[in-house]
């Protein structure tokens, strides 16, 4: 699809009336009045909708809105322009613009998109965001958990269809956060085949063992610095860390679910010396093997 085959400021552009399309707005009083009580001045859906095959539809805002929308393509294709920049926009994207932020988006003349669309406000809006990304030139993401996400829209969708209570809205905050989360755990968990990925699940395999990171970095295609930084994004530290971590997981599975004595424990998951063992398990969990087991749980 040519990213510019849709002007702007098409005379022939539709912002709603598409054949089975669901819109919801809440009454503009109803979002002042959400905005001032608990959990709902922090994130609240404002609109929702479902525009299938939405056949010359666009919107051209050069002052931007105050809500943050958040469209999802799961067919056809368009475009989207914000921050001056115009990307191409095709099925299992989505596209958040920040509020304030002047945009234009619109479907494609030859293969108009079917999309999943709400605008949230909220004073933890712009954190979300940045979890999950979003920045001036860049208000699309690529999405591996489509369905998740459009059952969410969905959800909120029929939910603002029933009535805009604040007992509804409070529940379609708590979608508009799962949402948001959601989007941002599909930037950060790595795709299957990825070499973070990869690297991942071979650490996931030798729990008990040790792992050199140019060895790894090589075995999975990038330089060790590379995975290093991948690592980093992935999992907030670095690729022994992870694999420490991943020790530490099984460590606890095993305390808690059998009578093996403390050093079998550290053997098992690859630190023979049961005082090294002791340390890094007191270091990650702020008390020893022994007193972790003896912890009351659940």
């Amino acid at each position: 699809m040519d990213a510019t085959e849709i002007p702007p400021t098409s005379p022939h552009e539709r912002a709603d009336g598409f054949d089975r399309q669901r819109l919801s707005v809440v009454p503009r009083p109803i979002v002042d009045a959400a905005l001032t009580r608990p959990v709902t001045r922090r994130i609240l859906v404002t609109d929702a909708g479902y525009f299938p095959h939405a056949d010359h539809h666009g919107r051209h805002r050069p002052d931007g809105t105050e809500e943050t929308i958040v469209i999802v393509c799961v067919a056809g294709a368009g475009w989207v322009e914000a921050d001056g920049i115009r990307t191409a926009v095709g099925s299992s994207t989505a596209i958040v613009i920040p509020g304030g932020t002047p945009h234009s988006y619109g479907a494609s003349t030859t293969d108009p998109w079917t999309i999943w669309w709400c605008h949230v406000r909220g004073s933890d809006v712009p954190e979300l965001l940045g979890a999950a990304g979003i920045r001036p030139g860049r208000v699309t993401l690529s999405l591996r958990a489509v369905e998740r996400v459009t059952a969410l829209l969905d959800e909120i969708s029929v939910a603002l269809a029933r009535d805009t209570t604040p007992g509804r809205l409070l529940a379609t905050s708590g979608m508009a956060w799962r949402l948001l989360t959601q989007l941002a755990v599909d930037r950060v968990i790595p795709s299957e085949g990825a070499p973070v990925e990869r690297a991942m699940r071979y650490l996931e395999d030798r729990i008990d063992g040790h792992v050199q990171v140019p060895e790894l970095a090589a075995m999975v295609g990038v330089s060790a610095s590379h995975l290093a930084a991948l690592f980093r994004e992935a999992t907030g530290g670095g690729v022994l860390a992870h694999h420490n971590a991943l020790k530490m997981a099984r460590a606890r599975e095993l305390l808690d679910t059998t009578t093996l004595p403390v050093a079998e424990v550290g053997r098992r998951i690859g630190l023979d010396d049961p005082f090294y063992f002791s340390r890094q398990f007191r270091r990650t969990h702020g008390m020893s093997p022994r007193a972790y087991r003896e912890t009351r749980k659940g």
